[in-house]
């Protein structure tokens, strides 16, 4: 009977201002605008935290790089070495001696979170994983984040790993800016591999409004992490969080900061020139925070989890009455709610890329850059080294006849326009 009143909308109007004054976050956290760097909210931004996977957004930024210097070709084939298969899981699970494009790779990398393609990728890339993580930690010092040291590609458990909000801030800010052909990586709702469907650990895509990546992480050591961006209209913001108790906490945290983002007051600091540059955040000189008693210790009902399978183990994680109290708060301010998907589930799969007649796709490094080679090329019918040639495969002896120009599928074939955020 209130419909004619305007009731509902009042009562979610309250809804939304009651969670948005609550307190976001326990652990570290920080939002920031994309385009100019500045700082919105913070808390603690500058404590040492681990980073669990993600890291794996420093191991896509030295993938890009590498891409962009020629040192790799997104139809790359890297081969699955024994060491990359033995990684713990989370994991594609491709055998050792099997093969994936750079592409595939990524999307693994950045959907299920595979820990072997991480290695993978930083065997293609470094040769070794050690010169890969050499790399990482060389470009993490370029960007600035100067309380960050990485040991791995993946984020597994190792007490040096250490990072902040504000350096996985800085990272998140560099890849929006420095690669943008390379966004919808981080936006894929889900994949398809064979019969399996992958789901995306971020629950913020195709949940909240506008969310458009990034990537996700935990170990019982950080807790649940994740690095998330979203506009609305013209603004986009990034927000990392920290040391969350579960996945949906995480997801509902960085929601409300977006939320206190994207209210009309928010920014004024920032138009007014008050707001300081995240860079300008202090990191602090001290270990890192570990909550794994919190986590995982003998008093927490979890079974242990030493990656991002964490969050499968954790799924939908609601602990108190309070708990589920604040949570159907939440949906009843709809900050989260199930949306039509965004795109279909990407089609990924081992072995070779093909072109639209199903003949695989060669890479191969012409002029100190890898490139696509093309059926009639000369480098075609050499060993290459990437992707074995098909019988018929480049110019026969009996049909030197030209060919006609090689068809290529789309690298990423996804929609380049991100998700309406008025939806």
């Amino acid at each position: 009977m209130f419909a004619g009143y305007g009731f509902r909308p009042f009562v979610l109007g309250l809804l939304v201002s009651a969670v948005l004054a609550t307190p976001v976050a326990a652990g570290p956290y920080v939002l920031i605008e994309a385009d100019s760097g500045k700082v919105v909210l913070e808390q603690d931004a500058g404590k040492p935290w681990h980073p669990a996977s993600i890291t794996k957004l420093m191991t896509t930024y030295v993938v890009f790089r590498a891409i962009r210097e020629g040192r790799l070709h997104q139809y790359s084939l890297l081969k699955v070495s024994p060491f990359a298969a033995s990684t713990p899981p989370s994991k594609a699970g491709f055998p050792a001696g099997q093969t994936v494009t750079v592409d595939n790779a990524i999307k693994l990398l950045m959907v299920k979170s595979a820990n072997d393609m991480a290695v993978v990728l930083a065997e293609g890339v470094g040769g070794t994983q050690d010169a890969f993580v050499a790399e990482m930690n060389a470009v993490a010092q370029l960007l600035g984040m100067t309380a960050t040291r990485f040991k791995n590609p993946h984020g597994l458990p190792d007490d040096e790993q250490v990072t902040t909000a504000r350096d996985m801030a800085i990272l998140a800010l560099a890849l929006v800016k420095q690669y943008p052909e390379h966004e919808t990586y981080f936006r894929i709702p889900m994949l398809q591999l064979g019969k399996h469907t992958l789901r995306n650990y971020n629950r913020l895509i195709d949940r909240y409004p506008g969310a458009d990546g990034m990537k996700t992480g935990f170990i019982c050591a950080s807790g649940f992490n994740l690095v998330a961006s979203a506009h609305r209209g013209n603004k986009r913001l990034i927000a990392v969080v920290l040391g969350s108790p579960n996945a949906n906490a995480r997801a509902e945290q960085a929601a409300m900061l977006f939320e206190r983002g994207f209210q009309a007051g928010a920014s004024l600091d920032v138009l007014l020139g008050g707001a300081k540059n995240v860079n300008a955040i202090a990191n602090l000189a001290q270990d890192p925070v570990s909550i794994w008693d919190q986590m995982c210790g003998k008093n927490r009902n979890r079974r242990v989890a030493m990656s991002d399978s964490g969050d499968e183990i954790d799924d939908d994680d609601v602990e108190t009455p309070e708990d589920a109290l604040r949570a159907l708060k939440l949906n009843r301010a709809t900050l989260m709610s199930e949306m039509p998907p965004s795109m279909k589930p990407i089609r990924v799969h081992s072995g070779p890329a093909r072109d639209e007649r199903g003949r695989a796709i060669v890479v191969g490094m012409v002029n100190g850059r890898m490139e696509i080679i093309t059926p009639n090329h000369p480098l075609a019918k050499t060993n290459s080294g990437f992707a074995p040639l098909p019988d018929g495969f480049g110019p026969q002896a009996e049909d030197m006849k030209p060919e006609r120009p090689l068809r290529l599928p789309r690298v990423a074939p996804m929609p380049q326009k991100r998700p309406d955020s008025e939806s």
